[in-house]
């Protein structure tokens, strides 16, 4: 028996809604999760809008509307990716107040309230580290006497921005583990059986992409973690995937 849901597309700037960049992925992301998991669409929001801030739900009528037809009917709002409903954790946060039950195509249905918090509060503190970074490497080059923009301060600001690369890599591994260590504890441990997981619950790698059996290597190399290939793990220890 089919269940009924609400569908929510959001992207952020009036150029990306005249042209629909990003309104067909998710459409197409939401429409493939549905059929899969035996759901039917009443109707779909099409919202255009940045979505910054605790208070963006004023800002959103039509994520306003939505949360009504899914009160009205009973079901839960589907959205693509947490990012379409916000990348604040306060404003998730008012959002579960609503009582209406949201479903993120890329977490999988048994994403509770729990992990759509921890996500957003993952996402939002590594923003404010990029920024607070930013920040810094700008206060630091300007106290040593660099000219920001100079160009014959290129190989120092080059070898600077090294080390602030090195830095975030560091802080992103630091911030991912935890997603790691739990694929690993319900038994999952192969390298690519770990990227497969952590593409399934919707954790992205430090350039937004999507996991390969390499950047696993790496995420266990960089803090000193040493895994078995996903061909050298034995297939009686079950999930390997």
């Amino acid at each position: 028996m089919l269940q009924r849901a609400i569908a929510y597309y959001r992207v952020s700037t009036q150029r990306q809604g005249r042209s629909g960049l990003g309104v067909e992925a998710q459409r197409t992301a939401v429409e493939q999760f549905a059929a899969a998991q035996d759901y039917e669409i009443l109707d779909a929001f099409t919202e255009v809008e940045t979505g910054k801030g605790s208070d963006a739900l004023d800002r959103r009528p039509v994520l306003a509307a939505a949360l009504a037809a899914a009160r009205q009917t009973r079901c839960p709002v589907i959205v693509a990716k947490l990012d379409r409903l916000s990348r604040d954790v306060a404003f998730i946060a008012g959002l579960m107040t609503k009582r209406v039950p949201f479903i993120v195509t890329e977490l999988g249905v048994d994403a509770d309230p729990f992990m759509l918090h921890l996500y957003a509060a993952l996402a939002e503190k590594e923003r404010r580290l990029i920024s607070e970074r930013t920040r810094a490497a700008l206060a630091s080059r300007k106290a040593s006497g660099a000219k920001l923009g100079n160009r014959t301060n290129a190989a120092q600001a080059a070898a600077r921005g090294r080390v602030a690369a090195a830095q975030s890599a560091e802080d992103f591994a630091r911030s991912t583990m935890p997603f790691v260590h739990a694929v690993q504890k319900a038994g999952i441990t192969s390298l690519r059986g770990i990227a497969a997981e952590l593409n399934t619950r919707g954790v992205h790698t430090a350039r937004g992409g999507t996991w390969q059996v390499s950047n696993v290597r790496n995420l266990l190399a960089r803090l000193g973690g040493e895994r078995k290939r996903a061909d050298e793990v034995p297939a009686a220890q079950g999930h390997s995937r």
